[in-house]
């Protein structure tokens, strides 16, 4: 297997775990800014004994190269987990999920002039074809626009998409730092910049959580975190941004699966189709790339 393929596989299956997080996040009562913390520091910590486990180092000097991105990423990672578990709160996860994953929109339209990359026709018709499918999925077309309660948590899945953007981009700004390491620098900045925030303004009652909160909070931080940006993050260098822009939304996709045969959420036509067409667009951009490899 190329390394190309080896990465498509490596983002795919973080998009797939990535997908339940929502269903994860909502059975959690602890503070959106305390869950993200947690996940931060779990996530690091499970990333420093991989890291034990494989004998991997970190490297002054790449660390200090690439110091500049490696700090805004790990910064704006940990605001934009509490944006969007404050997004799952106020509105729907389908809702959340539409305005979370305008972010891969944000990062195609700025590749031409931030990476250089060419923008054709093929292109962008595949990335209008994805975000037409998100909003079938979303269900919006048939149940409306969300209301004036909704509309916090709608500006929150914008803001949080902001960010995955700028984090995507830092990402692949980043160069000689392993995937491994990458992440557990970006973990741990992530971690430190939310610790004193929690210490000082956020009450959290712990003794309050049940075993099942707990376990939920350890899945979150080990799998959803340590794995899928080791994953993530690892795979970044070996594909093109417009790729794993629109990989990004197999995401979605599973979410709202998830939704309806957890949450029994309904699954309209629509929603089948947009879930048929944001795959569809997904091979069709990958099919010309494999056939130059």
């Amino acid at each position: 297997m190329d390394k190309h393929s080896a990465a498509r596989i490596k983002l795919l299956t973080s998009m797939c775990i990535w997908g339940s997080i929502g269903l994860f996040v909502r059975n959690i009562p602890l503070p959106s800014s305390v869950i993200a913390n947690f996940r931060g520091i779990i996530g690091l910590l499970f990333l420093l004994l991989v890291m034990g486990l494989k004998h991997l180092r970190f490297q002054g000097e790449a660390i200090r190269r690439n110091a500049l991105y490696l700090g805004l990423s790990g910064l704006m990672l940990g605001f934009n987990w509490i944006l969007l578990f404050e997004a799952y709160r106020y509105t729907t996860i389908a809702a959340a999920t539409l305005c979370y994953y305008l972010a891969p929109m944000i990062v195609v339209a700025l590749s031409p002039f931030v990476f250089g990359e060419s923008l054709n026709g093929r292109k962008l018709l595949c990335v209008l074809a994805a975000l037409g499918g998100m909003v079938l999925v979303s269900g919006v077309l048939e149940g409306g626009l969300p209301d004036i309660g909704q509309v916090k948590g709608v500006l929150l899945g914008l803001a949080a998409a902001g960010l995955y953007a700028a984090i995507v981009i830092c990402n692949k700004k980043l160069s000689g730092i392993g995937g491994t390491e990458r992440t557990a620098i970006q973990l741990g900045i992530s971690a430190l910049v939310l610790l004193p925030y929690n210490l000082l303004t956020v009450q959290a009652d712990f003794a309050a959580l049940s075993g099942t909160a707990l376990l939920l909070l350890l899945v979150v931080g080990v799998v959803h975190t340590g794995i899928c940006y080791y994953l993530y993050f690892g795979c970044m260098e070996d594909l093109p941004s417009q790729t794993v822009a629109i990989l990004a939304y197999v995401d979605p996709v599973v979410a709202v699966l998830l939704s309806a045969l957890v949450l029994k959420e309904p699954m309209s036509g629509g929603m089948w189709l947009g879930a048929l067409l944001i795959i569809g667009a997904a091979i069709l951009l990958e099919l010309p790339g494999r056939k130059r490899e």
